[in-house]
């Protein structure tokens, strides 16, 4: 049976106390909600209604009682229902807060159309630090957005996001991309002053934290090149700067005496392709981590 969002007309049982209640009727309590969706740190903070408040008992029934306990361990927090949303496959998505004087978190748990629990996480916890503060999103996707946002001197503001969605085969909520706090600090491209002359000059790369940079030479037939790439969750990070041969009309090799890393540059229109003709793992930070990877072309800035 598909669980639907919609109520359907009938009074909604109270889930404060110890009644015996079903699946459906757990959520039939929780409020419709519309997406995308959008809860501040504000409103965990702030008073809920107590019409929505659900029993330890009764959330623990339709929710491992793990969820609660890894977060509040022995506590015992008050329970809100907050909102509701289904997607294309029946599936329901429940947003609970759960609080006490000390902690405050929002917990989001899937159950399938055979009414069954997939998986459950925290998506927002209480800030002990301060001038930090958190946005949850959740769009039409189901794509569950968490921007964290800090506030540093002089009015500077830094954020930081996590994606999450629902992988219901592994039930459980996978993290798909992260971008932490500062990581839209640029780095700096020490050739970029370099003229731009040669047919396939410019940068490439995705995001501010990744380029492959490629400058004029002041000898024929050479280029300048400064590569800075970095993999999310990852130890691959690495930089390698240094004079390139132009081989072809769209192909430049790096390969110097001494230097294990040899590495080939393969240009379009569109992006660059790198290919290690030698190992060059040394230089991202472990041995089975590469260059290797196509890298579309960045715009040029305007002048």
């Amino acid at each position: 049976m598909t669980i639907m969002i919609v109520s359907c007309g009938n009074k909604k049982k109270k889930m404060a106390g110890e009644d015996d209640v079903n699946l459906q009727e757990f959520v039939d309590f929780f409020p419709a909600a519309p997406l995308p969706f959008m809860y501040v740190d504000s409103s965990l903070y702030g008073k809920t209604n107590d019409s929505l408040l659900i029993s330890a008992e009764i959330f623990n029934e339709f929710t491992p009682d793990s969820v609660l306990s890894a977060a509040f361990g022995a506590e015992k927090p008050k329970l809100y229902a907050i909102g509701k949303f289904n997607d294309q496959d029946g599936s329901v998505y429940l947003m609970s807060k759960a609080a006490t004087a000390k902690n405050k978190v929002m917990f989001i748990s899937a159950y399938n159309n055979k009414n069954e629990f997939i998986a459950a996480m925290p998506v927002m916890k209480s800030q002990k630090e301060r001038g930090v503060s958190t946005l949850i999103t959740i769009d039409k996707l189901f794509n569950i957005n968490k921007k964290t946002i800090k506030k540093l001197p002089n009015d500077v503001e830094i954020s930081g996001d996590d994606i999450y969605v629902l992988n219901s085969a592994a039930k459980k909520f996978m993290l798909v991309m992260t971008d932490a706090l500062g990581d839209d600090a640029e780095v700096i491209n020490p050739i970029d002053t370099l003229g731009r002359s040669y047919k396939y000059a410019g940068d490439y790369g995705v995001g501010s934290r990744n380029i492959i940079s490629i400058r004029d030479n002041i000898k024929p037939g050479r280029v300048q090149f400064y590569i800075h790439l970095e993999e999310k969750n990852s130890e691959c990070s690495g930089e390698l700067k240094g004079e390139a041969n132009i081989t072809s009309d769209n192909i430049v090799i790096y390969k110097r005496p001494g230097d294990p890393c040899a590495l080939q540059f393969e240009f379009d229109k569109n992006g660059v392709t790198l290919k290690e003709l030698e190992g060059c793992g040394s230089r991202m930070g472990a041995l089975d981590c590469t260059f290797n990877g196509r890298y579309p072309k960045k715009k040029a800035p305007k002048k």
